[in-house]
């Protein structure tokens, strides 16, 4: 038998995922992953997705001789409003296909591929960082990067890295009456007041309360939220992911209205001093748009930027129709910043769900 008969694919369906006789194969999938350093790819990803905004949750899996050596983590999204999508995967930083071995990837892409068809999807998204040469997948997008600093052994040599307008900035914000909590579903609440309150103003709807749990949930270890309170209200927050070696932000923000303080400012440099103290080696302040005021404020911190390349089987329509700086989303997004609060709390989880 030559290697490529040994090699088998493996589909884990949606209604497979709570199934006992499934969790031999996750264990080996994450420990996979862990080895690759794909925290992004790991599985616990799915369940989090798929509980917190609903989305089907597809595994596709090759092993050789009983030993995973490829994974592509997979959801299925269906909305009425949107129609339906395939993508490797919403909300975390990269995904797409995990393998070092060209046979391995070109099977996973076929096998991702029929699966569209299947589902009949307008798209199927993979969230790459190295471009996978392959023939069914013509369509890429280049016009975002990760964000991404090496760290020092301590917040003495970062400080003294920062240039002196940013280490100024840091000073303003601590001379202010800010107190600085840490925790996980304690801090919840807290951190979900300012990021719905930001992505209003931003005119961007905003993730469930539920995705948040989920991500406690599956990460108990590695997931816990950073708020800053003024008199204790709740000004700014972020979501911590620790993954090996690497500390992520998928989701931070601070309230407009107190930007001249430099809030931000301060809350970040709490965040790198803490990925610090936990003996990480790099930073990732997450994907911005090429030339973007977000990637601006990354950039003054160290980080420099790494490519984001997304590659698209696309079956209906174009791979940028559902992009939210696509023009004719503007006038939307100009009138959500102008919803109630608690209206875009209340419609935001329905309609972002459904954007790839």
């Amino acid at each position: 038998m030559d290697e490529m008969a040994a090699l088998q694919v493996h589909v884990v369906e949606p209604e497979e995922w709570h199934h006992s006789a499934q969790d031999g194969m996750r264990l080996k999938w994450q420990q996979f992953t862990s080895r690759c350093d794909a925290f992004c790819s790991d599985p616990r990803w799915l369940v989090a997705l798929s509980a917190g905004l609903g989305h089907k949750p597809y595994g596709l899996v090759i092993t050789q001789a009983e030993q995973v050596v490829g994974v592509l983590p997979l959801v299925y999204m269906q909305t009425l409003l949107f129609g339906r999508f395939l993508v490797s995967l919403p909300y975390v930083n990269t995904a797409g296909v995990v393998s070092d071995d060209s046979q391995v990837t070109s099977k996973l892409i076929a096998a991702a591929v029929n699966l569209a068809d299947t589902l009949d999807v307008r798209h199927l998204e993979l969230r790459h960082e190295t471009k996978v040469e392959h023939p069914l997948l013509p369509d890429a997008l280049t016009d975002k990067v990760h964000m991404r600093r090496s760290l020092p052994s301590t917040c003495d040599e970062l400080w003294t890295s920062l240039k002196p307008k940013v280490r100024n900035q840091i000073r303003k914000g601590e001379k202010q009456s800010f107190t600085i909590h840490w925790g996980r579903e304690e801090r919840l609440e807290e951190f979900y007041a300012v990021f719905s309150e930001n992505m209003r103003d931003l005119g961007t709807p905003v993730f469930s309360r539920q995705l948040f749990k989920q991500i406690l949930k599956q990460f108990p270890v590695e997931a816990e939220f950073c708020t800053v309170c003024h008199e204790r209200r709740p000004i700014a927050g972020a979501l911590l992911m620790h993954a090996p070696g690497v500390t992520q932000v998928p989701s931070a923000s601070s309230l407009r209205s107190f930007n001249s303080t430099n809030v931000n400012m301060l809350m970040y440099w709490h965040l790198l001093c803490r990925a610090i103290e936990r003996g990480q080696t790099q930073f990732d302040f997450g994907r911005s748009t090429i030339n973007s005021n977000t990637m601006r404020f990354k950039k003054q911190w160290g980080a420099e930027p790494e490519l984001a390349l997304w590659q698209y089987y696309v079956r209906r329509g174009s791979a940028t129709a559902m992009r939210q700086d696509n023009h004719k989303y503007q006038c939307l997004i100009q009138a959500w910043k102008r919803l109630p609060l608690w209206l875009s709390r209340t419609m935001g989880p329905w309609i972002i769900r459904g954007i790839p």
